[in-house]
């Protein structure tokens, strides 16, 4: 099962699919992170906390 690289937590392969970089299994961020956030290409400090 794929999961994301920072906290570990469960993502589908839909969404590794559309969200991983070329060629990568796994995502860097998903949305239960509350610290990373996706910019661009690149990840980067969440600004304020997400609801």
């Amino acid at each position: 099962m794929p999961e994301c690289s920072n906290c570990e937590s469960f993502v589908t392969e839909r969404y590794v699919r559309v969200f991983a970089p070329e060629g990568m299994s796994e995502v860097r961020v998903c949305p239960s992170c509350e610290d990373l956030i996706r910019d661009g290409a690149g990840v980067r400090e969440a600004r304020s906390k997400r609801a």
